[in-house]
């Protein structure tokens, strides 16, 4: 009886344990660092989540198109270092964004760094800022 919930009680440890490692990826499988870019936005949504923090921004192209963007940052642990708290963003904050962009072309990045419209402040948000 002890043996079968020993074994029950690590076979959900197991599981338990695979998931964040599976949910976590490598810069260069999703983003290309020869996809740099600058955009400028309003945010929409800010997730501050682990193992990367997220948020999203509207971005209007040239011909008044609206296009919704997604941007990983760094774990919040790391964000806090570089200044950043979970009240950081806001949706309604008018922000500028360097970022790699990904690789299928689809509307997410990797940002670099976040500027505040309304302030001028810039934060590092890079979980690769060698790259």
């Amino acid at each position: 009886m002890r043996t079968t919930l020993a074994v029950c009680v690590a076979a959900v440890g197991l599981l338990l344990s695979a998931e964040p490692a599976v949910s976590h990826h490598a810069f260069t499988a999703e983003f290309d660092s020869a996809k740099s870019m600058k955009v400028t936005g309003t945010v929409t949504k800010f997730e501050w989540t682990n193992p990367h923090a997220w948020f999203y921004i509207d971005i209007k192209d040239d011909n008044g198109t609206v296009t919704n963007w997604g941007f990983e940052m760094n774990s919040p642990n790391m964000l806090l270092r570089n200044g950043w708290t979970r009240n950081s963003l806001k949706a309604g904050d008018v922000i500028t964004v360097e970022a790699f962009g990904a690789r299928d072309g689809s509307h997410i990045g990797n940002a670099k760094s976040v500027t505040l419209t309304s302030t001028g402040q810039k934060l590092l948000a890079a979980p690769n800022q060698n790259q």
